[in-house]
């Protein structure tokens, strides 16, 4: 039987990764690329504030192509579709059956992703959909995903977690109203370490800004020139709550 090629949206954060973990555990799934949407004013993952060239080491660690799709700023729900459209005519022409995303309860989300796939010939793919997400994060923590918080919301969280590690002690402190994945875009991550990496970013976090009404934190390589930059990402209405 042939293998399902497949193109994995990729924010930088903990539930793609998990994502790519189980993906790869199906011997009918073969992982072609990962996709990631860039904020091309800032040259940061949309709404997680991650630089780019963390991305691309992410990528270089899992062994796989990046494609980075950039975003104007501001980016209307229109222009990111048109963004999208092209995305997916690449998808056709590299003989890509399939899209996976990182989602895990919401439906308004799905149903999107599902609408603007409908008529294309892409599957979307759900590959942690329902999973209980106190569970999963207990079994991310244990497995050995390592990451920090990038972006808080700090209507729902307060501001002091911005720049935390995703582990046992941030779980164990998490209030018990937030869902401990962040898929109510509670937080956003960046992931530094996983079992399908090669090896461990090493990160600091710098620069903190608020904008928008969130809070960003800035991860770089320690030991690399710094120079302060706003880390503010956002970009469509439904990055602000997906993909941490």
């Amino acid at each position: 039987m042939a293998m399902k090629r497949v193109l994995l949206s990729w924010s930088s954060g903990k539930d793609s990764a998990w994502a790519l973990r189980s993906l790869r555990r199906d011997p009918q799934i073969e992982i072609a690329a990962l996709l990631t949407t860039f904020n091309g004013a800032f040259d940061r993952v949309a709404m997680h504030a991650v630089r780019r060239a963390l991305v691309r080491e992410q990528a270089a660690c899992v062994g796989l192509p990046l494609w980075e799709v950039d975003l104007p700023w501001p980016c209307s729900n229109e222009q990111y579709e048109s963004c999208m459209r092209a995305v997916i005519e690449r998808t056709r022409a590299e003989n890509i059956q399939a899209t996976a995303f990182g989602d895990l309860f919401l439906e308004d989300i799905r149903s999107y992703r599902e609408r603007q796939l409908a008529s294309t010939g892409i599957e979307p793919i759900f590959p942690l959909w329902r999973i209980p997400t106190r569970e999963l994060a207990r079994e991310m923590v244990q497995v050995g995903l390592k990451a920090k918080l990038t972006c808080v919301d700090p209507k729902k969280l307060d501001r002091s977690f911005a720049g935390a590690d995703y582990d046992a002690a941030f779980l164990q402190r998490l209030p018990a109203d937030i869902d401990p994945c962040g898929e109510n875009g509670e937080f956003h991550t960046f992931v530094y370490d996983s079992p399908e990496f090669s090896h461990s970013i090493p990160v600091i976090t710098r620069e903190i800004v608020e904008r928008d009404g969130f809070v960003f934190v800035d991860c770089i390589r320690p030991g690399m020139d710094y120079v302060p930059t706003d880390c503010a990402s956002r970009t469509s209405r439904f990055d602000n709550r997906r993909d941490t």
